[in-house]
């Protein structure tokens, strides 16, 4: 199917804008120094934030630290020429601006999209890994997973690139998400006290990837028939002259459309690295990474009161019973394992333990001053008890049984947590905003042709590009505000195909149907490759003993 699919691409004329424009020898230059300036500041910024907390990496350490950055950063750059070539298409196929232009644009809007980006996409993605692997990051399974599913979604985005196909990056990942989590449960002597997949969580993400291509191809179709009734001016729904820019207000919407989509983009994809590359900080700098740092002293006294009045509420259902420390870490353990926290005896241990974390924090006087031997035990508690009361707060049993008061106070509690565990440091949105915005000026022009000449059967009109983009951004954007990842390929691909049906241009069958294809085949292949991968590289790490 895929060389079928190239060859046709590569025989077929081409119409539309020129692509072969040449980068001027500086810009090569400029390109890389950039590239070599991002991943130094990166470097040197882990420098800094572990000798500022005493912590001492030793230069294999290090090295290995490094590598495992360079395949994260390196999926976000496959990401940014994959992906964000579809935002730039319907601008390069309506001569709205120059391809190398458009390119640079979209690289510079996809940079400040991630910079102002919230982290909520950055940490759905993490919650659909298995919670043995989260806590034990730093070890070998963890380092097994991090690697497998990054290289296994490089692999599958890197593979329908080549053949110029639209694929998901965000399916890509996902996939190998699943696939590693199926792979830990398989691959346990005790399957059943294992975790495999957060299939809730797994399922909300799912609904949504595949739901947003049907709004982007549905929302484009009607968008496109409102503007032919509200603004009835043939030259928006023909065919551009052939190298002629067009009207200033019809060019003006698309520089528009193709801003709104590069920044949502951005916002959204670029997000998905992040909560990966603080797992691999987490695992080998601890007590850099594992707990936000610069939350004031100030802020220890009103996390204390949260965490008396959560431990209140989890108290009252209860039912009298009591844990330690160390019977709650089990308990919980178990209950984010079956994902069931109803049982009274998870509310004893989420009383314990949150009393026990509240107490520690309190005796340090703040998270800055958490002693390094401390750091990782301190961090997984957290973890446990604030995934724990995210649980609570959506098990719809409990919350019958609870107050409005008490939810309350856990969901004031679960947001003081996820302050101190949950955020994503400065550098790492930089380097991430770069590996994102420099993917987009390189390797576009496969998918670009794809989208402007092989879904319609007919030349990408203004109002075509439009509505499919205002679409496009619409969608990506409410989903960031939700905190859900979206596939901006599937989206935006889908919304060209919807306005074409409008437009009465009729779509590229074959090229649709490779399209559905890849669509349908990226899930499965991503988490055959990715629990494979997961497989071989545990099986390397026990055999050397590591």
């Amino acid at each position: 199917m895929a060389t079928t699919f190239h060859a046709a691409a590569d025989s077929a004329p081409r119409r539309g804008p020129r692509l072969d424009a040449q980068l001027h020898p500086a810009g090569r230059w400029l390109f890389a120094g950039v590239l070599a300036g991002g991943l130094l500041y990166a470097g040197f910024s882990i420098l800094a934030d572990t000798s500022q907390v005493g912590e001492r990496l030793a230069t294999g350490a290090f090295l290995f630290l490094g590598l495992a950055l360079v395949i994260a950063l390196g999926f976000e750059f496959v990401n940014g020429f994959h992906d964000t070539a579809n935002a730039v298409a319907t601008v390069i196929y309506t001569h709205a601006m120059p391809a190398p232009l458009a390119v640079l644009w979209s690289g510079v809007f996809n940079f400040l999209g991630v910079l102002v980006s919230s982290g909520a996409v950055a940490y759905s993605i993490v919650t659909l890994l298995p919670v043995d692997l989260v806590l034990h990051v730093g070890s070998a399974a963890g380092y097994a997973m991090i690697f497998a599913l990054l290289l296994a979604a490089v692999g599958w985005n890197l593979a329908t690139w080549i053949v110029g196909l639209p694929n998901s990056s965000s399916h890509a990942l996902i996939g190998s998400i699943l696939g590693v989590g199926l792979a830990n449960q398989l691959l346990s002597s005790d399957p059943a006290g294992t975790a495999g997949v957060d299939w809730s969580q797994a399922e909300k993400v799912l609904v949504t990837l595949l739901v947003s291509p049907l709004v982007g191809f549905a929302g484009a179709f009607v968008l496109l028939l409102v503007m032919k009734r509200m603004l009835p001016r043939p030259e928006l729904y023909r065919e551009p002259a052939a190298n002629q820019p067009p009207p200033r207000g019809i060019r003006a919407l698309l520089i528009f459309t193709c801003t709104a989509v590069s920044f949502a983009h951005g916002g959204n994809d670029g997000q998905k690295g992040m909560g990966l590359i603080m797992l691999i900080l987490i695992g080998c700098a601890p007590t850099a990474y594992a707990l936000n740092r610069t939350v004031p002293e100030s802020a220890t006294p009103a996390f204390v009161q949260a965490s008396a009045a959560a431990q209140g509420a989890f108290a009252r259902q209860s039912r009298g019973l009591s844990a330690t420390p160390a019977q709650a870490r089990e308990t919980l353990t178990d209950a984010l394992r079956a994902r069931r926290v109803a049982a009274a005896q998870t509310f004893a241990a989420l009383a314990a333990l949150s009393d026990d974390v509240s107490g520690r924090i309190a005796g340090y006087g703040s998270l800055g001053k958490v002693p390094a031997a401390a750091t990782p035990n301190l961090r997984n508690d957290m973890y446990l008890v604030l995934d724990a009361s995210a649980l609570v707060q959506k098990d719809g049993a409990t919350r019958t049984r609870m107050t409005a008061a008490e939810l309350d106070a856990v969901k004031a509690y679960a947001g003081r947590l996820e302050e101190g565990t949950r955020y994503i440091p400065g550098w790492v949105k930089v380097a991430v905003a770069l590996a994102l915005g420099l993917g987009t000026m390189v390797g576009w022009k496969r998918i670009v042709v794809t989208v402007g000449e092989r879904i319609g059967k007919t030349h990408l009109t203004y109002g075509m590009g439009a509505s499919a983009e205002l679409v496009a951004a619409a969608t990506i954007l409410l989903a960031e505000r939700f905190g859900m990842p979206v596939s901006t390929t599937h989206i935006l691909s889908s919304g060209v195909a919807g306005a074409s049906v409008a437009n009465g241009a009729g779509l590229q069958l074959r090229t649709v149907r490779n399209m559905a294809l890849a669509w349908v085949l990226t899930l499965p292949a991503a988490m055959l490759l990715a629990g494979l991968l997961y497989w071989l590289m545990l099986g390397v790490v026990r055999t050397l003993g590591l």
